[in-house]
């Protein structure tokens, strides 16, 4: 993806994260938060995106367990291995 293309995913999940606390004021994305990275922000690297929206991705399905438990479980877990990984290439570089 483009650098472009990430920051836009990147806006639509944190559309979905203003959307859910919203719903329940108690979600706090802690670790999205802890980034201190927001879409807006497009001086950020296209890793550093990568990484915040997987990061988003993993707290969006965490907090969609509510609903269903099932898929958001493997859908968390997945995002957090790719949250991983970026990680990893963002240390090697």
């Amino acid at each position: 993806m483009h650098k472009e293309e990430l920051i836009n995913l990147h806006q639509m999940l944190y559309n979905v994260k203003v959307y859910f606390e919203g719903l329940n004021p108690e979600l706090k994305f802690s670790q999205y938060n802890a980034l201190k990275i927001t879409p807006s922000q497009q001086h950020k690297s296209k890793m550093e995106h990568k990484y915040a929206i997987f990061v988003l991705g993993t707290e969006i399905a965490n907090a969609m367990k509510e609903v269903d438990y099932s898929s958001s479980s493997r859908i968390s877990a997945r995002m957090k291995e790719l949250a991983d990984k970026t990680l990893k290439e963002m240390d090697i570089t």
